[in-house]
């Protein structure tokens, strides 16, 4: 099993969503949290008054999965989110040894 965490931007959201319903995503977590990474945030003018904006608007998504299909889910979160532009997002996989299901204390791949 795996657990693949996407940072990105928010107005793609719905594709993603859309995307990963395609390929048999049935679930996921989605946070709404603030980063940079190169771009270093950027400058804005409110009520005159410049000021540096350091925190971007993102959203974590959180997909625990089977690792059949994480080439699979890995390619359709990049071309949803994909915007050919700064600030698209990072994927980060990591190794998930154990999942249980609460309401039924099903195990492994089956509480997925």
């Amino acid at each position: 099993m795996k657990l693949v965490t996407a940072i990105i931007k928010p107005f793609k959201l719905d594709d993603v969503r859309d995307a990963l319903s395609e390929i048999g995503v049935q679930g996921m977590t989605v946070t709404e949290v603030k980063g940079f990474g190169r771009q270093k945030g950027h400058t804005e003018m409110y009520r005159g008054a410049e000021y540096v904006v350091d925190f971007l608007p993102k959203i974590k998504l959180e997909i625990a999965i089977d690792a059949d299909l994480l080439d699979r889910i890995v390619e359709a979160l990049t071309k949803a989110a994909k915007t050919d532009k700064i600030g698209d997002g990072k994927i980060f996989i990591l190794d998930l040894e154990q999942a249980i299901r609460i309401r039924t204390g099903e195990t492994g791949k089956s509480a997925l």
